[in-house]
């Protein structure tokens, strides 16, 4: 191959025109490149269609069956609903079709299909939701493979896209190979471009597993040579904001009206070894959720201002900075705290509000400023900044933290994340900072109630919700998808919202978030779910970084086995944060036993770290298997807890490269720097290092 090949424009494919090289620009592929490693989502399994009494619950199927009898339609409120039986001579199936108005004039009893869709049981008859049809001569070449399915948009089919890869490999040939051959064959790694090849069109799933470590690996032995890379020359600089230990921490810490714990106290202690210390602070708090990081930044931060300085604190989101300045604001007036000045600053502030915020920091008339990312926008410029705090710290990376700290001459950095990673994948993946962790829960937090239970519970929990909402509480109801189509078998939010809203009385709000939403309006809705105005919050994971909503006391996760243990304990934080009991309910939609073995953690435990530690053991591969896992890492590929030896082995071959070549200057890293410097190769997101 070349270079010139990978970048060569998707459009110059045939069958590419302009028009449909702008739906291929609207997921981020420009370029050949970007086209083979755009990778799957999922994979279908075709198999050989069973008969309707072969079915089994809970499973994707295929059945060859016949409609029969009268096909229905009917609408609720807004949900319009065809319904029909299709059979062979051995059994019946109900089959339901939401929002698909289009099949009611191309269905016709008689007519035989091959159906296939997840198996559900309804009283004493099987049903599938929304199955996809073929006809004989469809199905018969899907037959035994793994088909690739792909994200999409708009405009774009699943197959459009698997036909621009194919003839991509064909533009590009070959590809160069750029890890040396004796860590291929130690590690039993395949080749580059095969694990490209076997990604996309994988003849079983052994070659699918080959091809996902390998790609695995690039992208953790990418990530750490990049990480080191932009420390190299960043070594302990020396302490030039110095600070003393102030009354005002003191007093706040005897004022509270409860004792930090034994983890809060030594994470607190560190950070004043730290900013009184001789050298410049970079650490990273990691506590699980709701262990009390907060209180930790606001005396750190307070400390600050007490010294003269002015403090900055990083949220990744508008909604959550504007809660930490309104928790500020009411330490600060609760327990009468003086000099302690602070202003928000978030994209969405009014010109002349952002301009007037901008003139108080640059004045120094505020010492705390708590924002998202425009607070390290050009046109900010701080009086005296010598601490910046980056709360959710997996969300920043290290050019964003770089970039806030730059703001300042030698400035102090604290790191905060609820992402519980084990330490020695924290000291790899973290490694420019040191660590503190807070493994100890407040007293008086009442432990979540959990329960792991089958498809078949749903009416159940439907009461349950409809229970606590009357007493007044909130409900988030966690979805993998966003809306059908995306993965088969699989819930989404668009589809599941409406299912609620017929199901639960008239009288229940019911709210839908999904990533694809604009922030504003992400915001916005999550800001009506705190007010109390929405009732119900139908929700992808975008929700497990988001704000405090102590009145919400249950969280139903459909499809949980699809989710990694950590994710699932981040979602779980959400709830449990007031005073009232609350409740986690994990639907588990596979017959799989070892999912029921990792899904029976999360109802034995509210530990964060042990169930890190137990997702670092168990946990199956991630992103191509099921769901993507958001949040840790930006590792399309890879898995921090499955591949958790490809880490350690990255990293320790990332340090024999650089110590034998800092510079990657030697010809045998020639092709290694070059694919470090090439977009598409690069399966880590490096724009968020």
């Amino acid at each position: 191959m070349g270079k010139r090949e990978l970048d060569e424009s998707v459009i110059n494919l045939k069958g590419i025109g302009e028009k449909t090289g702008k739906l291929f620009n609207k997921l981020g592929i420009y370029t050949c490149g970007d086209l083979i490693h755009y990778f799957p989502r999922g994979y279908d399994k075709f198999d050989a269609p069973v008969r309707a009494c072969d079915l089994r619950e809970n499973i994707i199927l295929s059945s060859r069956l016949t409609i029969i009898g009268t096909i229905t339609k009917r609408r609720v409120r807004n949900l319009s609903i065809i319904a029909f039986e299709a059979a062979d001579e051995t059994g019946r199936v109900k089959m339901t079709f939401f929002n698909a108005p289009y099949l009611a004039s191309s269905l016709k009893s008689g007519t035989t299909y091959i159906f296939r869709g997840m198996v559900r049981k309804k009283g004493n008859f099987f049903s599938m939701d929304h199955p996809k049809m073929y006809k004989d001569e469809e199905y018969a070449p899907l037959m035994g493979r793994l088909q690739p399915r792909y994200p999409l948009t708009k405009g774009l089919t699943n197959n459009s896209v698997k036909k621009a890869v194919e003839k991509a490999f064909v533009n590009i040939g070959s590809l160069e190979e750029f890890i040396p051959q004796d860590i291929l064959d130690r590690l039993d790694l395949i080749g580059y471009f095969d694990a490209l090849k076997g990604i996309h069109f994988p003849e079983g799933e052994i070659q699918l597993e080959d091809a996902r470590r390998r790609l695995a690996y690039n992208e953790f032995l990418l990530f750490v040579i990049k990480l080191r890379l932009l420390k190299q020359n960043s070594d302990e600089v020396q302490n030039t904001c110095k600070m003393i230990e102030v009354a005002d921490t003191k007093r706040l810490l005897e004022q509270l009206p409860y004792d930090l714990t034994g983890a809060q106290m030594r994470a607190w202690n560190d950070i004043v070894s730290d900013l009184s210390g001789p050298y410049v602070m970079n650490r990273l708090i990691q506590g699980d959720v709701g262990s009390g990081k907060t209180i930790l930044a606001f005396l750190a931060l307070l400390m600050t201002a007490a010294n003269g300085y002015q403090g900055a604190m990083m949220a990744p989101t508008e909604v959550l900075a504007a809660q930490h300045y309104e928790t500020f604001k009411g330490l600060i007036k609760k327990y009468n705290i003086k000099n302690f000045n602070i202003a928000l600053l978030s994209g969405s502030l009014p010109a002349g509000a952002k301009r007037e915020v901008q003139r108080q920091i640059s004045e120094g008339e505020v010492n705390c400023i708590i924002g998202t990312n425009a607070l390290i926008q050009e046109k900010v410029s701080y009086k005296n900044l010598a601490l910046v705090v980056t709360d959710e710290q997996h969300r920043f990376g290290v050019r964003q933290r770089g970039a806030l700290a730059g703001k300042g001459l030698n400035t102090h950095v604290l790191a905060m994340s609820a992402t519980p990673i084990p330490r020695t994948l924290a000291i790899i993946l973290y490694g420019d900072l040191h660590i503190s962790i807070v493994d100890e829960m407040p007293q008086g937090r009442l432990p979540i109630k959990n329960c792991v239970v089958g498809p078949g519970y749903r009416p159940t929990a439907y009461k349950f919700i409809s229970d606590q909402v009357s007493k007044g509480h909130q409900v988030y109801v966690i979805c993998p998808m966003i809306e059908q189509g995306e993965l088969d078998g699989v819930e989404n939010v668009m589809d599941y919202s409406e299912v609620l809203r017929t199901t639960l009385p008239e009288s229940v709000s019911v709210g839908v978030l999904h990533g694809k939403m604009k922030p504003e309006k992400k915001d916005e809705i999550m800001e009506s779910f705190g007010r109390g105005e929405i009732d119900v919050l139908v929700s992808t994971t975008v929700i497990e970084v988001g704000i405090n909503v102590p009145n919400a006391t249950v969280m139903m996760v459909e499809n949980s086995e699809r989710f990694g243990l950590s994710q699932l304990h981040q979602l779980r934080g959400r709830v449990g944060r007031g005073g009232d009991q609350s409740y986690c309910i994990f639907i588990n939609s596979s017959d799989d036993e070892d999912a029921a073995k990792r899904l029976d953690i999360m109802n034995r435990s509210n530990d964060g770290f042990v169930i890190a530690e137990e997702d670092l053991k168990q946990r199956g591969p991630g992103d191509l298997f099921g769901v993507r896992q958001s949040g840790e890492m930006n590792f399309r590929v890879g898995d921090i807890y499955h591949d958790s030896n490809l880490v350690k082995e990255s990293a320790m071959d990332a340090d024999r490269i650089l110590s034998d070549d800092p510079e990657l200057s030697q010809p045998q890293h020639a092709v290694l720097k070059d694919y470090l410097n090439t977009k598409s190769v690069n399966l880590v997101d490096f724009t968020t290092l």
